[in-house]
């Protein structure tokens, strides 16, 4: 249900976050690691993520969804959303 939900908004504002994602260095390398290489984040990388969506969701407000409590395991939602190749890769 709530996996919909974000899907649902993400996808409605899908454009104005890509704008706003790739003006910030490496966030979208970042966001993409678990899709690109299969191994998932690190805590440090995590807390950088966190922090990225931060500073977006003043820009883009739906975004603070993922900063709220258990919010971080919507996140490879967003990635895969936000994911911009034409072939998408198989997840392991």
């Amino acid at each position: 249900m709530i996996q919909y939900f974000v899907r649902r908004v993400i996808q409605k504002h899908k454009t104005m976050i890509l704008d706003e994602a790739v003006r910030i260095n490496g966030f979208m390398k970042l966001l993409m690691k678990p899709r690109n290489t299969g191994t998932g984040w690190t805590k440090m990388e995590k807390e950088q993520i966190r922090k990225h969506l931060k500073r977006l969701s003043l820009y883009v407000p739906v975004l603070i969804i993922f900063l709220a409590p258990f919010g971080s395991l919507l996140i490879p939602v967003l990635a895969e959303i936000l994911d911009r190749r034409k072939n998408k890769r198989a997840t392991a």
